[in-house]
């Protein structure tokens, strides 16, 4: 039986399962709650996705919040795994695990070579106290447990929170209010920096073959390893939402980090024929799903 914690979310809803979970459910961070659901549903097989993510302005201000839950949450779950017996276990992290000072492109070598940016580093150094306890479980109990880094990933049913979400969500939700409200577009930054998109759908599809394929104890990154500017991105969200208002550079705004360029040699070394989405095609289809289900979506 496979569960998908965060099953609600962006990645957890296109992963086959099971059982999916959401945060309504059950409360990941509680150790009786988690406890529960691995005692009644008895998994054999673990998706976490679940956490508590946000963008740059949700980072910086709440950084409490973001090192506590998802802490508590990836513990809860690693640990009721291997109490229940789950044989397979996928755990999700995050670029920004990396060290903000390190040579590029990232590799799964250099995620504890300094430390995070400090914009996003209580999440980052929760996401990787995940890697390092599957590391340990993994050398002292013996247990197939894995994780995965994805880019930066988009696509329907995400969250569309307005200040705390991450850039397309947010992007897109701000561009469709201020195009049905007539007013200008403000965004944060100076669209210089860069980013790597990766579609929900082909997150969801490489993370069921890594539960089924990956045993390494080293994370593999899952990336489409191509750069899109903020100001590119803008631009295409702009188009397919037929935005005709003005566009406002806050430039004195954080860009946060200017680049972080991933190695996804791995992943193409198992998989070197997977065709990813292209990012044009992926905000079209998020934005339409976005479009088709407001006001009744994630924010």
């Amino acid at each position: 039986m496979r569960l998908v914690t965060g099953g609600t979310g962006m990645v957890g809803s296109a992963i086959k399962a099971d059982l999916k979970i959401g945060s309504k459910d059950y409360d990941l961070t509680n150790w009786v709650a988690v406890n529960d659901l691995f005692e009644k549903h008895k998994p054999s097989e673990v998706i976490h996705c679940a956490a508590k993510v946000g963008g740059i302005w949700g980072n910086m201000n709440y950084k409490g919040d973001f090192y506590r839950e998802n802490i508590l949450m990836n513990t809860h779950i690693i640990e009721a795994a291997r109490l229940h017996g789950v044989k397979r276990l996928v755990a999700f992290l995050s670029t920004c695990v990396f060290p903000d000072n390190v040579e590029y492109p990232l590799s799964e070598r250099k995620i504890h070579m300094g430390p995070p940016h400090n914009s996003n580093d209580a999440y980052a150094y929760a996401k990787r106290m995940c890697d390092i306890q599957i590391r340990a479980y993994r050398e002292q109990y013996n247990l197939n447990y894995i994780s995965v880094i994805p880019t930066n990933i988009y696509g329907p049913n995400d969250l569309f929170d307005l200040t705390n979400g991450h850039v397309v969500p947010s992007l897109i939700h701000r561009c469709f209010l201020a195009r049905e409200q007539g007013k200008d577009l403000e965004i944060w930054g100076t669209g210089k920096p860069l980013r790597e998109f990766i579609f929900s759908e082909d997150v969801a599809r490489l993370s069921e073959w890594a539960l089924d394929n990956y045993e390494e104890d080293e994370p593999i990154i899952l990336s489409t390893s191509k750069e899109t500017s903020i100001k590119d991105l803008v631009e295409m969200v702009v188009e397919l939402l037929q935005f005709k208002g003005k566009l406002i550079w806050l430039k004195e705004k954080p860009d946060g980090q200017y680049r972080k360029p991933s190695d996804n040699s791995k992943l193409k070394s198992y998989l070197p024929d997977f065709k990813y989405t292209p990012l044009y095609e992926g905000l079209k289809k998020t934005i339409s799903w976005f479009e088709n289900n407001y006001p009744n979506i994630r924010s």
